[in-house]
């Protein structure tokens, strides 16, 4: 089980953002097959993922790795690292393929399910979160060390997964500060290797909701930038979900097509992020073609 943990620890690596958060744990069920001495064939696969140019390819095998995955939960139901390599892909399946937003709540609800669990083993304290008042939730969270980084980072992913495909749930809205506070403290115990992700992922979490029912677009920003600076402009998917989250929820349009513009003239090919920027592309598109009707 330890291959899992390094395999969740690398995808936070070049993870860039929500959209494709959990795609390299696509590799997870084959790392569990592998022996510590083929673990360069983990690493090699891992490697035409990221710099993979057709998501489809990647999108066509996810389903065999989710089956994988749940056949090997039912074998060890409590090892936490197998649970978070689970609520990570099906986080990322409900995000990026599910077509039917039924289809990706019942996905990124199970992905929660999962990660809540894992949480739970690897940190009693988290055992009484769901529904735990805020300034009690804020008070469990001191105790978080760097070993507990790679559960965290999951459900993290998993918690924001499920309120995007729940938006509509105020109950999943609520959830909102509690996530935020939890990458916050992750960017405490992590080794920084992924902050800008998380920065994105902050940034992301800030613009969900307008200010009047309690977004900080402002914040949100701020945490956008900060991705885009940490990458020096490399993580195209940063600057699609700055102009997503924050420039359509404040109407800024020339921001919106100035970011998008940028991001469909950028060169996709970057060695371990070429998959990310395709997917960020594509969305890019999506956005200008729909913006005349948005704005």
């Amino acid at each position: 089980m330890n291959k899992l943990y390094g395999i969740v620890a690398q995808s936070k690596r070049w993870l860039g953002r929500m959209l494709a958060a959990g795609l390299l744990l696509l590799l997870a069920g084959c790392a569990v097959l592998v022996s510590s001495a083929a673990s360069k064939f983990a690493d090699n696969l891992s490697a035409a993922v990221l710099n993979q140019s057709d998501p489809e390819i990647v999108r066509d095998g996810a389903p065999a790795y989710l089956l994988l995955l749940d056949s090997l939960l039912e074998g060890s139901p409590d090892d936490p690292a197998l649970l978070s390599a689970a609520a990570a892909l099906y986080a990322t399946y409900g995000t990026v393929f599910a077509d039917d937003p039924k289809r990706a709540q019942t996905l990124t609800e199970r992905a929660r399910t999962y990660s809540t669990k894992a949480m739970c083993i690897s940190y009693a304290a988290s055992c009484e979160w769901d529904g735990m008042l805020f300034d009690d939730y804020q008070q469990t969270l001191g105790d978080l060390k760097p070993k507990h980084a790679d559960v965290v980072f999951s459900h993290g992913l998993a918690s924001l997964a499920y309120i995007r495909a729940h938006s509509a749930d105020y109950a999943a809205i609520a959830i909102l500060p509690y996530s935020e506070l939890l990458f916050e403290r992750y960017l405490e115990i992590n080794d920084g290797s992924d902050d800008g992700a998380i920065h994105t992922y902050l940034g992301i979490l800030n613009t969900l909701i307008p200010p009047a029912l309690g977004g900080k677009p402002d914040k949100g920003r701020e945490h956008f930038l900060r991705a885009i600076d940490i990458s020096d402009g490399t993580d195209l998917s940063a600057k699609v979900e700055y102009a997503n989250g924050y420039a359509r929820l404040l109407y800024e349009r020339e921001l919106h097509d100035q970011l998008l513009t940028e991001v469909l003239e950028a060169d996709t090919n970057v060695p371990g992020s070429t998959l990310l920027n395709v997917l960020a592309q594509r969305q890019a598109e999506d956005l200008l073609k729909s913006a005349d009707d948005y704005f």
